[in-house]
């Protein structure tokens, strides 16, 4: 009679983890195919599905234990694709597999199917990167345009007039007349340039700078509007805040698509757009009280 194999505890919640976790991806990559837009596509993310799903039934027979996939990562990933776009979830998955492919050497030696499940791993990152060819990667260019103007200009204006005006209403509407000015000017300003340059998709990449722009300028006004006109200098630490924020969340993006270092290029940009509103908020103070301006 064949002894039944033991493990030690650690190996064991390795084990159930690693069961979890394929059989999520497995309902994740089952999603993500009959969402891609051409059948090849399809057909590779269905059979990574049918490997992962595969795996889970490996690890099942030495857990002799029965698991439920994460479903809040498997509606989290479902929100991701339509939010932040196919590259980046692709890419989030490649970094998953590869991160599973280090993990899973943990276990080489004690389990002998784990050498083939590397190998499949291994295979579904290349299939993964194969697949990657996104066109709004074609215009991150023009999105970082975009959102790094708003970014400083706005966060300038506004928390130079945060004093001045002393006044969330009057902020928030002068932010928006700005905002929105501004949001036409850059957009026909990168039109312009990218037709010089003889893009031929001048007029996506001027739409993609003039939304990235207004959507900041939205973010940033935003706490000009809800909170009351008194209170305007909680406004301001919650714009400093939001921008603070649509760096971090924008930075990580790019890092993630691109394959990019994320905290050099946050820090830089946190860094330029937080040093600009502190020269315009020290500028509209000094205005403030050298010239006696009260138009609150």
């Amino acid at each position: 009679m064949k002894k039944e194999q033991t493990f030690s505890s650690s190996s064991k919640k390795l084990m159930l983890m690693f069961q979890k976790d394929e059989i999520t991806s497995s309902h994740i990559y089952s999603y993500f195919a009959s969402k891609v837009k051409t059948k090849k596509e399809a057909s590779t993310l269905s059979k990574i599905a049918q490997d992962e799903a595969a795996h889970a039934k490996v690890w099942e027979q030495y857990t002799k234990q029965e698991v439920k996939p994460n479903m809040f990562k498997v509606w989290l990933y479902r929100v991701l694709i339509y939010v932040l776009g196919y590259t980046f979830v692709i890419k989030l998955l490649e970094v998953h597999e590869y991160d599973g492919i280090n993990a899973l050497k943990q276990l080489e030696t004690e389990i002998k199917e784990v050498k083939s499940i590397i190998k499949d791993e291994k295979a579904h990152e290349k299939k993964l990167v194969d697949m990657l060819d996104e066109e709004r990667l074609n215009y991150v260019g023009a999105m970082v345009l975009g959102l790094n103007d708003a970014l400083v200009e706005l966060t300038g204006t506004i928390a130079g007039m945060t004093f001045v005006l002393a006044n969330t209403t009057l902020i928030a509407f002068a932010g928006i007349i700005t905002g929105v000015s501004a949001t036409l000017s850059m957009a026909a300003s990168n039109y312009l340039a990218e037709r010089a340059d003889g893009n031929p998709n001048a007029l996506k990449a001027s739409i993609y700078t003039g939304i990235a722009y207004l959507v900041t300028v939205i973010c940033l006004v935003m706490p000009y509007l809800l909170l009351p006109t008194n209170m305007y200098v909680t406004a301001l630490a919650c714009m400093i805040a939001v921008v603070v924020f649509l760096v971090f969340i924008f930075n990580y993006y790019i890092g993630v698509v691109k394959s990019e270092p994320f905290l050099p290029k946050f820090a830089e940009m946190a860094g330029i757009s937080l040093s600009v509103a502190l020269i315009a908020f020290l500028i509209g103070w000094g205005a403030k009280v050298f010239f006696n301006l009260d138009l609150g």
